[in-house]
């Protein structure tokens, strides 16, 4: 049961740092929180649920994710705003020596200067995260809204 709990905690752990990168602008921090073989995706749930292949974004490596963050930091512009990602607890499908496979609910609420918050969007992370010299590591997350 131990092993569990302490599985658990580091993967609430994980989920909390990435939330705290995106929502502090640490785009080195957020990119860190993948191995190099990593697999990030954004998807409408119509087409994760139909099978179809297309999504919002879709990454396939850390240096893709480096280009979106630099992308992020040096050529967006928009007007200021900040956001809080709130993720709940994990639910943790399978654990082996290789991976680990769960999903937890999330929303992120927007809020820009001078009007209320909102809901900017819901949905679920499906995660496979690996044991890495450096703690977990997200090998693959799809972003289902």
């Amino acid at each position: 049961m131990s092993k569990h709990i302490e599985t658990h905690f580091a993967v609430t752990q994980l989920h909390a740092r990435y939330a705290s990168a995106v929502d502090a602008n640490d785009w080195d921090a957020w990119v860190d929180c993948f191995i190099d073989d990593c697999v990030y995706r954004i998807q409408p749930r119509e087409n994760f649920e139909r099978g179809f292949p297309l999504a919002t974004l879709s990454f396939e490596s850390k240096g893709m994710l480096k280009d979106r963050a630099y992308g992020i930091k040096e050529t967006l512009f928009h007007d200021p705003y900040y956001q809080r990602h709130i993720v709940g607890a994990p639910l943790i499908h399978s654990v082996t020596d290789e991976c680990i496979k769960c999903e937890a609910n999330y929303v992120v609420i927007r809020t820009k200067l001078s009007e209320l918050s909102t809901v900017y969007n819901a949905g679920r992370y499906i995660d496979e995260i690996v044991h890495t010299e450096a703690g977990l590591k997200l090998k693959s997350r799809q972003c289902i809204y």
